[in-house]
């Protein structure tokens, strides 16, 4: 087992992203043969094989399924290995920008941005505010350094994450909508009658994937301000993070609904931080990623 290698492990973790022998090769810059070979010496070491090569792609054996995931857990913590050794190595970024999901409480982020002024004077921070894939795109055409991605589930190959906590949310409507109005649990069926407010992906990140949408009648929108306003008045349902609308079910303006299957607490949503694996943050960087998973015992995040 100790000769189990970190390239054997990436190969093994891309061919599964690609589907197949020849489209890994073709992403890793290998021959068929090369990658083929990886694996097969890697299946040797692990004692199982990962693929059944019978039909015309390789899919993942059961032992295959349940090594992946671990696959993936190694060869993330070695990437934060390597920020680590790079913030060490080399001097401060010249500027650091981080792109935030509409979804993170922005008073966790002013407090860690109030701290970096006063930590790194000399270095600009720029921030971007965005959605679902809009979260990811400005990492991988490297417009921003770090990203703190909640709402896609589904990572681009090359991109390294690192748990930060999670986010509550709760499915709310007005205090006047017909929902509001039914005592106990809301079934499927009653949610379709009306229409669900989400949010839109303005990048193809998240293309032909619905994440949340539980009515065939939706409106979409790409700013989360405009979709609170569309809830306090009444205009559909829809999920929020539950700092955002706190003050307005204080306040009766917007009721915390009850839905059938689901947490009556409200739905957890996993926070990550995010940056590619090719470009791991320097010392700037990796002193605010700190700052923010020093935040997660703020009652916003869990």
């Amino acid at each position: 087992m100790d000769g189990i290698s970190l390239d054997q492990l990436r190969t093994f973790v891309v061919t599964v992203d690609e589907g197949s022998f020849s489209a890994a090769g073709r992403r890793l810059g290998r021959a068929q043969s090369a990658v083929s070979e990886l694996i097969r010496s890697l299946e040797i070491r692990l004692g199982v094989e990962l693929f059944d090569r019978d039909g015309r792609y390789p899919r993942l054996t059961g032992a295959g399924d349940l090594l992946l995931p671990k696959a993936r857990e190694i060869i993330a913590k070695v990437d934060i290995f390597k920020s680590y050794a790079k913030g060490m190595a080399t001097g401060l970024e010249a500027e650091l920008s981080v792109v935030i999901d509409v979804f993170f409480p922005i008073h966790i982020i002013a407090e860690a941005a109030k701290d970096f002024r006063e930590r790194f004077p000399t270095v600009p921070l720029r921030l971007f505010v965005e959605a679902l894939g809009g979260t990811v795109e400005p990492i991988l055409d490297r417009r921003a350094n770090v990203g703190i991605v909640g709402s896609l589930p589904v990572m681009p190959s090359g991109i390294a994450t690192e748990p930060l906590g999670s986010i509550l949310f709760n499915i709310v409507a007005s205090a006047d909508h017909p929902l509001s109005l039914i005592e106990g649990p809301i079934s499927k069926s009653q949610l379709e009658q009306h229409v669900q407010l989400i949010l839109t992906d303005r990048t193809e990140l998240s293309a032909g994937r619905e994440f949340g949408v539980m009515s065939s009648q939706t409106w979409r929108l790409a700013d989360l301000f405009a979709k609170h306003t569309f809830l306090v008045n009444g205009l559909g349902w829809g999920g929020m993070p539950e700092h955002a609308v706190k003050t307005d079910i204080e306040e009766g303006r917007l009721v915390s609904l009850i839905i059938e299957d689901l947490p009556a607490g409200g739905l957890r949503l996993p926070v990550s931080i995010a940056y590619r694996s090719d470009d791991p943050p320097g010392p700037a960087g990796r002193w605010f990623i700190g700052r923010l998973t020093a935040c997660s015992n703020d009652s916003s995040i869990k």
